[in-house]
């Protein structure tokens, strides 16, 4: 009879033992289906596909912190060619000096006061000079916003006679203000903005 009672309790042990070993089976098969589950949902809101001229693409979005510093570095580039992309009209200058200012600060509508009031604007139209800018490069500080960053560009005065080829350095810094419209794309805003070298290096007849 102890024989009997002995081998159900050594059967209830091997039947618990076995029990709790299918639940931690059950458990651990579950944590990873949920697991896989919620990375290929999160693949998929993060892919697109495109229609283009009759074929299907697929795009896959990335994270914004990954694009920041091209992000940064167009939004700067984007300011200073509207700003410093000149005709010779007044309209134009306007048109373009605005489209600047979205992107901006009040440091940037003081550094345009100033060229008006001088009379540089006037000067240009006067003198048919056209104006053209060009970034050759930007260089960005800093882990967190405010950015600060430091442009270096090359300036062309273009008149009939001849063209002028001119140095151009400025800095500023970029903050997000964490909303983007149609006049400001990227959501961002240059501040304490201003020109440390705008200075003359070649003239070409």
């Amino acid at each position: 009879m102890f024989t009997h009672l002995k081998n159900i309790d050594t059967a209830f042990r091997h039947m618990k033992t076995f029990n709790i070993i299918l639940i931690a089976a059950n458990i651990f098969t579950t944590c990873f289906i949920v697991y896989t589950n919620g990375k290929t949902v999160d693949k998929a809101q993060n892919t697109v596909h495109i229609l283009y001229n009759g074929k299907v693409l697929e795009a896959i979005a990335s994270d914004r912190k990954s694009n920041l510093p091209v992000e940064l570095r167009d939004h700067i580039k984007t300011f200073h060619e509207d700003f410093f992309n000149l005709s010779p009209d007044d309209k134009a200058i306007q048109a373009n000096v605005s489209k600047a200012l979205y992107l901006a600060d009040e440091s940037a509508k003081h550094q345009y006061d100033n060229l008006r009031e001088s009379g540089y604007y006037n000067n240009l139209i006067s003198a048919n000079i056209s104006q053209q800018v060009k970034v050759d490069s930007t260089r960005l500080e800093g882990k967190q916003f405010p950015y600060t960053f430091t442009c270096y560009a090359t300036e062309k005065l273009i008149r009939s006679s001849s063209t002028v080829i001119r140095k151009l350095i400025t800095q500023g810094e970029v903050r997000d203000i964490r909303q983007q419209t149609d006049n400001n794309p990227h959501g961002f805003l240059i501040q304490h903005w201003q020109v440390l070298v705008n200075r003359d290096t070649t003239i070409q007849n």
